[in-house]
């Protein structure tokens, strides 16, 4: 992939950490949080991820070897789904406003939120992070990619499971949610 736009979605990705980390001072105090070890499970994948993806150099030359050729129309078509990827992520994030979290926990006066994304898919953040994720996974085309985007899916999955657990036990009426909205991908999952 020419530097340019691996540049580009890297810089998408440091916009979406920014305001991620900006958003996150606005949040309703915590009522119950997950303890030390579901947050430490939590974490640990998502920090896997991380250094796969910017740790290029400590890894072996099996991980960091091209899986498939380049082209300009796949470069330009990742950089576009990076961004609706993230784009889709923080629309989520904005409906969710003082509920959202960092980890699973239950907000005080915590609402169940049903508008925007969450229309269509019951954690739209994850979603469009999973989204710009495999299209980054897609740029990069390195097997260290692949195995971030897999460890990024199944933490998603571990976390859906915990906040839906939590979920149900504070809303009777998240069960309906659930029947009638996917997971994760519209229409699929």
């Amino acid at each position: 992939m020419p530097q340019g736009f691996l540049g580009a979605i890297g810089v998408l990705w440091v916009l979406f950490l920014l305001y991620w980390a900006i958003a996150a001072r606005q949040q309703k105090n915590t009522q119950q949080r997950e303890d030390w070890k579901g947050r430490l499970v939590d974490t640990l994948p998502f920090m896997f991820v991380s250094f796969l993806l910017v740790g290029r150099r400590a890894l072996p030359a099996s991980l960091t070897t091209r899986l498939f050729p380049s082209s300009l129309a796949l470069d330009a078509s990742c950089f576009i789904v990076t961004a609706l990827g993230l784009a889709f992520a923080v629309w989520a994030r904005l409906h969710l406003g003082r509920d959202w979290a960092p980890t699973v926990v239950i907000k005080v006066d915590q609402a169940l939120i049903r508008t925007g994304p969450y229309r269509w898919v019951r954690h739209p953040i994850y979603s469009g992070m999973l989204l710009a994720l495999g299209a980054t996974a897609l740029a990069v085309g390195e097997g260290r990619a692949a195995l971030a985007f897999a460890l990024a899916f199944i933490g998603f999955l571990r976390r859906i499971c915990a906040e839906e657990k939590c979920l149900a036990a504070i809303f009777p009426d998240y069960e309906n949610y659930r029947r009638e909205t996917v997971a994760l991908i519209p229409f699929i999952f």
